[in-house]
């Protein structure tokens, strides 16, 4: 069991949370975007003021590890990295997707309970129609890896005729109009939270499953291509004869 320091910044959400012996004690967190870079080391902060811990009694940092907007993933990383070095702890890395799924589950026990071999696909806004995707059991368990999908009205059929299929995070709402499969289910407003990355840190802290501090990336998986604002272009100047 340990204290451990949560981080997500993965999406537009901005949290961080504190857990003992995986039992929540105090959480900061806003779906302002674009905020990560100004809101994360304050709500660090007060976190630690308010609970009265030292960064030295923390055992690890948790963090989201994608995939997710690269800017706030990181924003995440050098913020793990930091206190990770400065107090000589472990980082543990947590899969963005499976947190959201971790979600899912803890606040629908009711309704879960009702349905044989659930499947759940959380779902980011990867831009147009193409979204981040993976699915898991009602264990959690990873039933397919983590991509990158364009969608159609023939996406993910393989799931979707075996059974009920629960799609939620921020890039399922425009999948609603274009999957019509009666067994998919959309479930609107399911956001990432540092508070369930605290269960999957707790068991992977349980089994040292630590990342390598000094040269972990965060999983973006794709490539991150810089582009200029048409406003900030120059333009070409007029030399003298």
């Amino acid at each position: 069991m340990a204290l451990i320091l949560h981080i997500e910044t993965a999406t537009p959400v901005c949290s961080t949370a504190i857990s003992r012996n995986g039992k929540l004690l105090d959480i900061r967190e806003t779906n302002d975007p674009r905020s990560h870079a100004s809101r994360l080391t304050p709500f660090i902060e007060d976190l630690m003021t308010s609970n009265n811990i030292s960064y030295t009694s923390l055992d690890a940092v948790s963090i989201s590890m994608g995939p997710g907007s690269y800017t706030g993933l990181r924003i995440g990383v050098s913020t793990a990295k930091g206190i990770a070095f400065g107090v000589e702890i472990p980082v543990i890395g947590v899969s963005t997707l499976q947190a959201l799924a971790n979600k899912f589950v803890k606040e629908n026990q009711n309704l879960l309970s009702k349905i044989s071999n659930p499947v759940f696909c959380p779902m980011l806004d990867a831009r147009r129609m193409e979204v981040y995707s993976a699915f898991y059991s009602l264990k959690l368990e990873l039933k397919r890896e983590v991509m990158a999908d364009i969608i159609d009205t023939n996406s993910y059929l393989e799931y979707l005729d075996a059974g009920p299929v629960f799609f939620f995070g921020d890039g399922s709402q425009k999948c609603k109009e274009i999957i019509k499969h009666p067994n998919a289910r959309f479930i609107p407003d399911i956001e990432p939270s540092s508070k369930y990355m605290i269960s999957l840190a707790e068991t992977a802290w349980a089994e040292k499953e630590f990342l390598d501090t000094a040269y972990f990336e965060p999983f973006y998986l794709k490539d991150f291509i810089a582009t200029i604002p048409k406003n900030k272009i120059i333009p070409p100047q007029k030399t003298k004869a």
